[in-house]
C-alpha cells in the first residue's frame, strides 16, 4: 500500500433523533445502525467502516446524549462520551429545525474540553422553511463552541454529503487500512441480527412499546438436514406482561410480522436462507438492573 493512504476514527455525536444513524448508513452505503422515528434508538457504539482507494474511515455511531432516567440511559450516555477518546475527528450532528437548548450546552461543554477537532453538521436542511431562524440558531452554537467547520446536509436525501466526506477525508492522518475493504462493520452477526429484529419491533408497534424492548440473539447454526439453511433463535425482552401481549399480538400475528420483516433483511445481509425462531419474555424493570443489562449486551465491565 502506498504511503499516502489515510485512515482514522470519527465519532458521531449529538442529541437523540438528529439523524446520526441515518448519516452513518448513508455514507457507508448500507445499514449499519437501525433507524427509527423514536429517539434513543441506538444504544451502543456502532462502528461503520467506509473504505475507498485512498482512505478508510471508521465512523463510531453513538447513542443520543440525553438526561438519563434509568441505568440503561446512563450506559448510553457513557457510551456516547467514551467515543470521544482516541478519535481523530468529531462530527457533532444537530437538527436544522430544532432550537438551541440546554441539552446542546451540555454536549458542547464536553466537546470544548477535548483537543480533537469538531465539525458541526447541520442535518435535515431539506426540512428548513425559515433560513433566518436557522442562521440565528447556528450563531448560538458558534458562540457556545469552537468548531473547525460547519456543513449543512440532508443525510436522508444525500445533500452535501460528498462535500462533507471530502472534508473528513482531508482531515484523516496518514495510516494503515485497519479492516479489509469488504468489511462494513466491526459488530458481530449476533449483534446485527438482534438490532434488525429490534428495529422491526419498534417500527410495527409504533407508540405502543416504548424503549423497554431489547433483543438477544441466542443461537445461529446451520440446519441439521439442510446446510444451506441458517437457523437463528432470538428472544425479545420487554418489561411488562402487557407489552408481551402487544409484541405477540392476537393469535401471534404481530410476532409473525416482526419475524417476516426481520428475516427478509437478514437474508439480504447474509445471503443465506434463514429460519427465524422468535420468543418473547418478560424481564421486569430490566433497564434498571445491571445484571440484566449485561445479559443484553449493554454493560460489558463488571
Amino acid at each position: 500500500m502506498s504511503g499516502d493512504f489515510r485512515s482514522g476514527f470519527v465519532a458521531v455525536v449529538g442529541r437523540p433523533n438528529v439523524g446520526k444513524s441515518t448519516f452513518v448508513n448513508s455514507v457507508i452505503g448500507r445499514k449499519v445502525s437501525i433507524i427509527s422515528p423514536k429517539p434513543q434508538t441506538t444504544r451502543n457504539q456502532i462502528r461503520g467502516i467506509y473504505t475507498s482507494e485512498a482512505t478508510q474511515i471508521i465512523f463510531v455511531d453513538t447513542p443520543g446524549i440525553h438526561k438519563p432516567k434509568h441505568e440503561l440511559g446512563k450506559f448510553m450516555n457513557k457510551e456516547a462520551f467514551a467515543a470521544l477518546d482516541g478519535v481523530d475527528l468529531i462530527l457533532y450532528i444537530i437538527d436544522a429545525i430544532g432550537d438551541f437548548r440546554a441539552g446542546e450546552e451540555f454536549i458542547i461543554e464536553r466537546l470544548v474540553k477535548t483537543e480533537v477537532p469538531v465539525i458541526l453538521v447541520v442535518n435535515k436542511i431539506d426540512l428548513v422553511k425559515d433560513k433566518n431562524r436557522l442562521l440565528e440558531n447556528i450563531a448560538k452554537y458558534d458562540a457556545a463552541g469552537k468548531f473547525a467547520a460547519v456543513y449543512y446536509v440532508s443525510a436522508l436525501r444525500g445533500d452535501n454529503l460528498e462535500k462533507l466526506m471530502t472534508a473528513i477525508e482531508e482531515r484523516m492522518p496518514f495510516g494503515p487500512k485497519y479492516y479489509p475493504g469488504e468489511i462494513y462493520s466491526d459488530r458481530p452477526e449476533e449483534f446485527i441480527i438482534a438490532e434488525i429484529i429490534r428495529e422491526k419491533a419498534l417500527f410495527l408497534t409504533k407508540e405502543e412499546i416504548p424503549h423497554s424492548l431489547a433483543v438477544v440473539t441466542e443461537e445461529i447454526k446451520p440446519a441439521e438436514d439442510n446446510p444451506s439453511l441458517t437457523v437463528i433463535r432470538a428472544t425479545i425482552f420487554v418489561e411488562r406482561p402487557s407489552q408481551k401481549k402487544i409484541i405477540i399480538g392476537a393469535g401471534g400475528k404481530m410476532l409473525k410480522e416482526i419475524g417476516t420483516l426481520a428475516r427478509k433483511e437478514i437474508v439480504m445481509l447474509f445471503g443465506n436462507k434463514v429460519f427465524l425462531d422468535l420468543w418473547v419474555k418478560v424481564a421486569d424493570d430490566w433497564r434498571n438492573k445491571k445484571t440484566e443489562l449485561r445479559r443484553m449486551g449493554y454493560i460489558l465491565e463488571k
